[in-house]
């Protein structure tokens, strides 16, 4: 399922809101946040349930995040590869167990930098799920976007996990909006 998210109080025409993507199983979702500060879970909160927050890969050990992809369902991916998506993507967000030193959560964002941002690879590590930490990354991811005025955020999600987004003001298909995905499947010949 395609997901789609626009986080804005007014929408771009509908020619120009068409999202794609290589992921045929992904999900479109649309939000209406307004820019604020108040997260459910606070900075100094974290810390002292022994989490930091990061916003560089700087430190960030690309083998353990993986790590953490393929514990959540992703394909285990080449570690290069991975360091060239991060390396460009516009904003990201990582909690750091302080214990292990180890990547907890994780939530990317790429875009333009002006209009339009999509999020992809939010992530929690299973042993960590439901304590909240999900939640931090994407407020987190969501309003340093807002505050760099982009209001068009797009995210990409399993269908079994649209329940977890909806809180945090997405929907899918806003306006009768409609993500599509490439496909390289070719139709069979008869």
């Amino acid at each position: 399922m395609l997901l789609h998210g626009i986080i804005s109080t007014t929408l771009p025409p509908p020619s120009l809101r068409l999202m794609s993507s290589i992921n045929p199983r992904s999900a479109t979702i649309s939000a209406q946040l307004p820019t604020t500060n108040q997260f459910s879970i606070s900075d100094q909160e974290l810390q002292s349930r022994g989490f930091n927050l990061r916003h560089s890969i700087t430190d960030l050990n690309l083998n353990h995040l993986n790590s953490v992809f393929v514990a959540v369902g992703f394909p285990r991916r080449d570690p290069d590869k991975i360091r060239v998506a991060l390396e460009n993507t516009d904003s990201l967000l990582w909690i750091e167990y302080t214990k292990t030193g180890r990547p907890v959560a994780f939530a990317r964002a790429t875009g333009d930098g002006v209009f339009n941002a999509i999020i992809w690879d939010v992530v929690v590590d299973p042993s960590f799920q439901g304590i909240g930490l999900g939640k931090a990354v994407m407020e987190r991811l969501v309003e340093e976007l807002l505050q760099k005025g982009i209001s068009n955020i797009a995210l990409y999600s399993e269908p079994r996990v649209l329940g977890f987004y909806r809180p945090l003001g997405f929907v899918a298909d806003p306006d009768g909006i409609r993500g599509m995905v490439y496909s390289r499947k070719q139709k069979k010949k008869r």
